[in-house]
């Protein structure tokens, strides 16, 4: 039992434990994961996938504000031309506007057995897919191929594969099933164009789109 002349101190410090607790902004929910932090800015919707996109403004046509800058006028004729601003290669092939990642999911050669790699590479988007800021939503889960075989193999083992990646989040994340739907697109959108046959790693991913609110 405390002294009493010691009570009166005993509870100021209670105290101020009690307004720092209180008073203190709560850790992120993902602050000691940053892999799976990453996918969540990136699959939730006005973040990852909205980045890029030009919104028109509602004041757009007045006068400019001292110190705005200006489109400059066309260069005259005979003058060199002016360099095109560099592009950034896109990283998948989700319509514009919509929240989406690629990744690479390593199968053995013409199999939708997921490897332990696989299985590890992916414990981080069912992380994310778990997390409060993602588990509004609804994700479509895409499997693509590059372009070597033929487009009939390689769109029925894309689906194959994107089934198996979804059959991974449900059972080992336990994702909702009615949160994940699959489909398998094969070599109809590669995001590095090539030519039919070419090995292209880039192209032989998993891609994952929120598709919006339960």
């Amino acid at each position: 039992m405390l002294h009493r002349e010691f009570l009166p101190a005993a509870l100021a410090l209670a105290g101020l434990f009690l307004a720092l607790a209180v008073s203190a902004p709560p850790a992120h929910a993902q602050s000691n994961d940053p892999a799976a932090q990453r996918l969540i800015d990136q699959l939730r919707p006005g973040t990852g996938g909205s980045r890029g996109i030009r919104v028109p403004l509602a004041d757009e046509g007045r006068a400019a504000p001292p110190g705005a800058v200006t489109p400059q006028p066309s260069q005259p004729s005979g003058a060199p031309a002016a360099r095109a601003p560099a592009t950034t290669a896109p990283t998948t092939t989700a319509p514009a506007g919509a929240a989406a990642v690629s990744m690479t999911v390593n199968f053995p050669s013409g199999s939708a057995t997921l490897t332990p790699g696989a299985a590890q590479a992916l414990g981080p988007l069912g992380r994310a897919l778990s997390s409060a800021e993602l588990r509004p939503f609804r994700f479509r889960i895409e499997g693509h191929t590059d372009s070597v075989g033929d487009a009939e193999g390689n769109q029925l083992l894309s689906e194959r594969r994107a089934e198996a990646v979804r059959a991974h989040l449900i059972q080992a994340h336990r994702v909702p099933p009615a949160r994940l739907e699959a489909v398998g697109l094969g070599e109809g959108r590669l995001l590095v164009p090539t030519a039919d046959g070419v090995h292209e790693p880039r192209n032989r991913r998993v891609q994952i789109i929120n598709i919006g609110e339960q």
